[in-house]
This record gives structure tokens, C-alpha cells and sequence, in this order.
């Protein structure tokens, strides 16, 4: 499954690849437009607090709305445009909560800082300030370990409120533990080739296509197990499970891929 699902994440990327570059340039000059805002905020600038919380709401929203895009990629369908603009307001209560988590997140980072750095509140401080970095660290591997599946999983079961969907990020990792660590390994050699490629490729839009990628994978095992509840959980038949999706992407060369109309 594992090897299949890299094979749907490259092909994937490359059949839409100038689609998600386009989409990666917006999420650069969203992501300089922010570090500018620190910036100005860092140099005594306060007021721009508010500039900076509307750009990561604007970036959360931009983000429901790639999941639109990227659903179709992954469902093997081309309308992209359509379904980026159709995102905003699909998504819209999902990418509510990924704005507030991410205040969130910034409001733990800030509250150590003033703990540690700015004000001495002597043995009191040093127990917030532990309490917070405790936080802060079961929230990141949340964030890296459940997040990445929340926007996909909303993609997949729309009717789902955000609070349900987060309750089966938990569930999801919880019961594919395995997968969930590979992809987090994944995500990390996305991470630094998005970095080498100044973050258009995968960039943000790739990783967040990988995900609907491993949610349309893991969707379908729950499928096979709701139509199959005495097989071996253990041992699940993936060359059985994924044999559409095989066919869909069909057999590739590098002369197919370079010349698709070939």
C-alpha cells in the first residue's frame, strides 16, 4: 500500500503539475507577506498583529480551497478552477478551525517567550513556562501527526462538522499507526524538496494532494472491512483493494510522461 501510494502521489503531482505550481506561488507570496508582517512587528510595529492574523485566516481559507482542487486530482478529475473556487465555501467551517489552531499554536510560542525572556515571574514562571513548552509539544505532534489528514478527511466525508472530523484524525491515526508514521517521514522529504524548490514543488499543495491521496487509499480499506467484517485486520488484500486504482493510473514510461499525448 505504501509503495502504491507513493506511485498515485508522484503520478498525481506530475498529471497536474503546472495546476500546483500555480497554486504553490500564491502560498509563497502569502508566506512573504507574513514574514514581512513579523518583521514590521518585531520592530516595535504592533498594530500589524492584526495584519498578521488576517493573513494566516486568509491562508486558511486559501487552503480549504486547494482541498477542492486537490480532491480532484486525486479523484481523477480535471476541473480544477471549479472546484478551487468552490473550495472557499466548501471548506469554509474546516479552515475556520485551522486559522484557530493556528493562532493558537503562535499564542503558545509567545506565551514562553514572555515567560522565559521578556518578564521574570520567578518559580511561578518557571512552571508556566513548563506547563506551555508541554503543551506546545503534544499540540506540534498533533499538528504533524493528526493534521494532516483533516482537510482530506473533509474532503471525503462532507457532512462531517470539523469537531467529527478532528475526532477521526485521532481515530485514523490511532488505528493505522504505521502508515501514519511513514507519512509523516514523507511529509518531511516533501518538506525539504519544497524548500530546494523554493516551494513550488511539492510545496504546500502537493502535500496537501499526498493527503487526500492516503485518506482515498485508507478510505477504501475501510470500505473493503465494512463489506468484509470478518477479514483479518491484519492482513489486509491491497493488491485486491487498489486494482481500479491501479488501472486508473495505468502502466507509466518516462516517454509517456514527458510526451502524455504520444
Amino acid at each position: 500500500m505504501k509503495g502504491f501510494f507513493i506511485k498515485k502521489a508522484f503520478f498525481d503531482g506530475w498529471d497536474n503539475l503546472i495546476g500546483m505550481v500555480v497554486m504553490n506561488i500564491i502560498y509563497i507570496a502569502l508566506f512573504f507577506l507574513g514574514v514581512s508582517v513579523v518583521l514590521l512587528i518585531l520592530s516595535g510595529q504592533l498594530l500589524f498583529i492584526f495584519a498578521l492574523l488576517a493573513i494566516l485566516f486568509v491562508s486558511s481559507l486559501y487552503s480549504g480551497a486547494v482541498s477542492g482542487a486537490v480532491y480532484g486530482y486525486s479523484s481523477y478529475k480535471t476541473d480544477t478552477w471549479a472546484d478551487l473556487k468552490a473550495g472557499f465555501s466548501r471548506y469554509f467551517r474546516h479552515s475556520l478551525v485551522t486559522f484557530v489552531f493556528s493562532v493558537f499554536i503562535i499564542s503558545l510560542v509567545l506565551d514562553i517567550l514572555l515567560f522565559t525572556y521578556v518578564f521574570d515571574f520567578g518559580s511561578a514562571g518557571k512552571i508556566i513556562k513548563v506547563i506551555l513548552i508541554c503543551l506546545l509539544i503534544w499540540t506540534l505532534i498533533f499538528y504533524v501527526l493528526c493534521l494532516p489528514y483533516f482537510f482530506a478527511l473533509s474532503s471525503y466525508l462532507p457532512g462531517d462538522r470539523p469537531l467529527k472530523t478532528l475526532k477521526k484524525c485521532f481515530i485514523i491515526v490511532g488505528d493505522n499507526m504505521g502508515f501514519t508514521l511513514f507519512f509523516f517521514l514523507y511529509n518531511i522529504v516533501c518538506f525539504v524538496l519544497t524548500c530546494l524548490t523554493v516551494g513550488l514543488v511539492p510545496g504546500v499543495a502537493g502535500m496537501n494532494l499526498a493527503s487526500h491521496d492516503a485518506v482515498r487509499l485508507l478510505m477504501l480499506k475501510y470500505d473493503y472491512l465494512e463489506d468484509n467484517p470478518e477479514a483479518d485486520r491484519k492482513h489486509i488484500p491491497w493488491a485486491e483493494i487498489l486494482y481500479d486504482e491501479e488501472d486508473k493510473i495505468g502502466p507509466r514510461s518516462f516517454k509517456s510522461m514527458i510526451f502524455p499525448w504520444k
